[in-house]
């Protein structure tokens, strides 16, 4: 489990670690009763362990793991005071389409240029929470090419990256709840693709819609105000006050199967400041200006939807001390 050291000496997890090769994604429901708790809070406290033991293995593999808690557990899991803003994900509805919000307790990114290691890791950690928890979602990421998504553009062009990563992805000020500072919001969405309604379209429509070029990923002028936006310029916010952009760390990756017909993107989305990504959701979905949608949507169905809280490491391992309480 990669750390780093934030500001005032909290332990961080590394929300910023580097695009890896493969990639798994787990939303685990817990299990009513205390039993469940005290399994999922001894787990938790004790990952780090849990992930030198299989990092150990390969230590050139960059492997990873990041911990969410949602806003249903997160009062009786940790008892401590709630972030700010953390609740589920939203259903927000545009004319044409709309989110999912869907369930989701603990969420774990697993990381790592060995798809193997990614595994292993998932194996024990499901072995040591047992029954406490029950699978909603696990899906398998990986690399395509260039940093491409199965759509065939460059994906992750405007992360942010070193000290301005931590500055976008680390909550530093949130005083109404000083546990939720060294944490950080994660939105997770599952999207599918149409890719042979996507093919047929044109290299320059396609283009079009996304906001670069395809083959060298140049970015394109932005469509004048009012006018039909495309998913680059609706994902990004801009601060009123100084009309900087509101930075977020994405670390998507594409899933799919051939052989089943299902190709897709997964959305990960690291902020100090939920409303950051919500904002960027209510500009594809609804519009900017409202009726103008991402036109990526008629083409990519988003099917899950939730949101967690990535705490410290000191109040992940504080989490021992309350089992049985």
């Amino acid at each position: 489990m990669s750390t780093s050291v934030g500001s005032g000496g909290r332990l961080l997890q590394a929300v910023d670690a580097p695009l890896t090769r493969s990639a798994t994604f787990l939303v685990l429901a817990a299990k009513p009763g205390q039993d469940a708790l005290d399994t999922i809070r001894s787990t938790l406290s004790g990952v780090e362990g849990l992930a030198k033991n299989v990092s150990i293995r390969d230590l050139s593999a960059s492997f990873n793991c990041t911990i969410g808690i949602g806003s249903n557990i997160w009062d009786a899991l940790t008892k401590l005071s709630r972030p700010a803003e953390l609740h589920p994900l939203p259903v927000l509805k545009g004319s044409v389409h709309a989110t999912v919000s869907t369930p989701g307790d603990l969420l774990f990114h697993i990381r790592s240029n060995r798809r193997d290691i990614c595994f292993e890791f998932e194996r024990q950690l499901l072995g040591q929470l047992g029954p406490s928890v029950e699978v909603v979602d696990s899906t398998v990421g990986f690399r395509y090419f260039d940093a491409r998504d199965l759509l065939g553009f460059v994906d992750g062009t405007a992360n942010p990256v070193g000290a301005d990563a931590l500055d976008a992805a680390i909550v530093t000020d949130d005083k109404g709840s000083s546990t939720s500072n060294g944490g950080s919001y994660v939105v997770v969405q599952k999207y599918l693709h149409n890719l042979a309604t996507w093919s047929a379209l044109k290299t320059e429509d396609q283009e079009s819609i996304i906001g670069r070029t395809k083959l060298d990923n140049v970015e394109l002028d932005d469509a004048p105000a009012g006018q039909q936006r495309s998913h680059k310029t609706l994902t990004t916010v801009e601060d009123e006050a100084t009309g900087g952009e509101h930075g977020i760390v994405r670390d998507n990756m594409p899933f799919g199967s051939p052989a089943s017909g299902e190709y897709g993107t997964y959305f990960i989305g690291y902020s100090k400041k939920l409303w950051v990504v919500e904002r960027m959701l209510e500009h594809m979905f609804v519009g900017d200006p409202p009726g103008k949608h991402d036109r990526i949507l008629d083409f990519s169905t988003a099917v899950t939807g939730s949101t967690f809280f990535v705490p410290s490491v000191e109040v992940l391992g504080g989490l021992a001390g309350l089992v049985g309480e």
